[in-house]
């Protein structure tokens, strides 16, 4: 069974999608009709601006956005997956791709999604970091042992977890981890706890954006960050892409449970490879692909 996949966040390069442009009229389209619903032209800072520039999580969000979904248009009748998942913002790409989203609204609600995650970011200093080499019931553990605000957010595969929560928090965790035995402990260059509950003011924001919006019955299963298990249901699909900012990314559980349900091939639809190379660490025997295009 085909599984595809769609990048978050960390994932963008200067000039990406500028092949898809040049190429495919159906993508040249695609850039202007998200030009016209941004109210600004990220297709500059996309093909020719810069590493900064690109980092803004305004740009960065809709930018891995764009590059998934248009990606997935381009390959025509070729695209048949049997089943999806995205790791945190590609959860909107994969919804898109499996047809619960349009076009026109998984772009507004990732661009909504962008400014309300960094309002949040604003209020209080926060911060991530990446821990290695460590069971995730250690790193758990040492977590909830920390005074303050720091979570497991990111399960991305066996012996790599991304921890999230209040600065002083996330770096009294990384000396105990260390001390625990983590390989690295080491804090990123983010803006902000993603997936901790310091985000609940974008996720309060965020819910009634994605409320407002029609979630049409997908053409195959997605499997959530949230829940992990396949789920075909718009509603249950809805609770779960709102619960999604202040919850953890389980991406390891997620691709297990989709090789318990038949996956046999992943191609990572987006910019890089960084989705295929953590399957790879999950599962050595999964079979990981890039889309090729005509």
């Amino acid at each position: 069974m085909n599984a595809y996949i769609f990048p978050g966040q960390g994932a963008q390069f200067v000039g990406m999608g500028l092949d898809l442009y040049e190429k495919y009229p159906v993508a040249k389209e695609m850039f202007h009709t998200a030009n016209e619903i941004l109210g600004f032209p990220i297709t500059e800072t996309m093909f020719h601006g810069t590493a900064e520039g690109l980092k803004e999580t305004k740009i960065t969000q809709p930018a891995i956005f764009l590059h998934s979904v248009i990606l997935s248009k381009v390959m025509g009748n070729i695209f048949k997956p049997d089943m999806v998942a995205g790791h945190s913002l590609g959860e909107f790409s994969a919804l898109v791709a499996n047809g619960t989203l349009t076009f026109e609204d998984g772009l507004q609600l990732v661009s909504k999604r962008a400014l309300a995650m960094q309002r949040a970011c604003e209020i209080q200093p926060s911060t991530m970091a990446a821990v290695l080499g460590l069971d995730d019931a250690t790193v758990e553990k040492i977590c909830t042992e920390t005074p303050g605000i720091v979570v497991a957010a990111n399960y991305n595969c066996p012996g790599q977890l991304v921890i999230s929560g209040e600065v002083e928090a996330v770096n009294r965790a990384c000396e105990k981890l260390k001390e625990a035995g983590a390989r690295r402990a080491l804090v990123l260059p983010v803006g902000g706890a993603f997936h901790s509950p310091l985000m609940e003011p974008a996720r309060e924001e965020l819910a009634s954006a994605i409320e407002e919006t029609n979630f049409a019955a997908p053409s195959c299963p997605i499997y959530q960050n949230v829940t992990t298990t396949a789920v075909n249901d718009a509603d249950e699909i809805k609770k779960n892409l709102i619960s999604q900012l202040t919850a953890p990314v389980k991406w390891t559980q997620s691709v297990q449970q989709m090789i318990v349900d038949g996956a046999t091939i992943f191609t990572e639809i987006g910019p890089g490879k960084v989705l295929q190379g953590l399957v790879k660490k999950i599962d050595g025997s999964a079979e990981t692909l890039s889309p090729e295009l005509d």
